[in-house]
């Protein structure tokens, strides 16, 4: 089973007051690129894997799919997202990524946002998706970027000449890293780009887009916190199809 680090209550108090919980997408700064990979939704039928409190599943449905199914391992998360949610085509449900298996040929688009770094077994969750996508399906998602959780350090380094580094600490070292992150010992998985590309082609998928998020200079106008992510990659996005 994961690490269920969201229903840790100091954990969960402090990822609510993130921006992306306060404001949902809008305070997500990856959100445009995300939606500019996203299929059209009417009459789809969606699984949001690792839903949150559902943001993207509301949004989904107010798109026009006929069906998403919001799925969680967190209580704490799943309860928000019902508490939030009156459109009737959204169904949540809490679940393991680890052990989740889906009816085979059922969805048309299967979408995760910031939770595939927490699944050990990626590969299996793969293979498992790919079979319950239809044929023609989409499958969309981001992770934490492998470079960003291979950081040694929590912030760049400045040498004498003002030169700003940001330490990667074994990168090619996969496997299980704990952090430090509104509780002590939280769990995450570093995979390469290349075993997370390669783990989508040996499923069968074809990769469609790949976008290293950076955020735009009008962004960082109005945030100027988010300067600091141009130094290196945060977020990888992924746009995958099955034939």
């Amino acid at each position: 089973m994961a690490q269920n680090i969201y229903d840790n209550p100091a954990f969960f108090a402090g990822y609510s007051q993130l921006p992306r919980q306060v404001h949902g997408l809008d305070g997500a700064p990856e959100w445009p690129a995300i939606r500019a990979m996203l299929p059209p939704l009417a009459g789809k039928h969606v699984v949001d894997l690792g839903c949150g409190f559902g943001w993207a599943s509301r949004w989904m449905a107010g798109q026009g799919a006929a069906s998403v199914l919001g799925l969680d391992l967190s209580e704490n998360m799943i309860n928000r997202a019902r508490q939030d949610t009156s459109a009737s085509a959204i169904t949540y449900d809490i679940t393991d990524l680890e052990t989740l298996e889906l009816p085979q040929s059922q969805f048309d688009l299967a979408y995760s946002a910031l939770a595939f770094h927490y699944v050990r077994d990626f590969a299996r969750l793969v293979r498992m998706v790919h079979a319950a996508l239809k044929p023609g399906g989409d499958f969309v998602f981001t992770i934490e970027h492998p470079i960003f959780m291979a950081a040694a350090h929590p912030h760049w380094i400045e040498d004498e000449d003002g030169r700003k580094t940001w330490p990667v600490n074994g990168y090619s070292v996969e496997g299980e890293r704990r952090t430090d992150w509104f509780a002590k010992g939280v769990v995450k998985y570093h995979r390469t780009i290349a075993t997370t590309l390669n783990s989508l082609i040996t499923s069968g998928f074809t990769i469609r887009e790949i976008k290293e998020f950076y955020p735009t200079a009008e962004q960082i106008a109005e945030v100027p916190a988010l300067a600091e992510e141009l130094e290196r990659p945060m977020m990888l996005l992924v746009s995958a199809h099955r034939a």
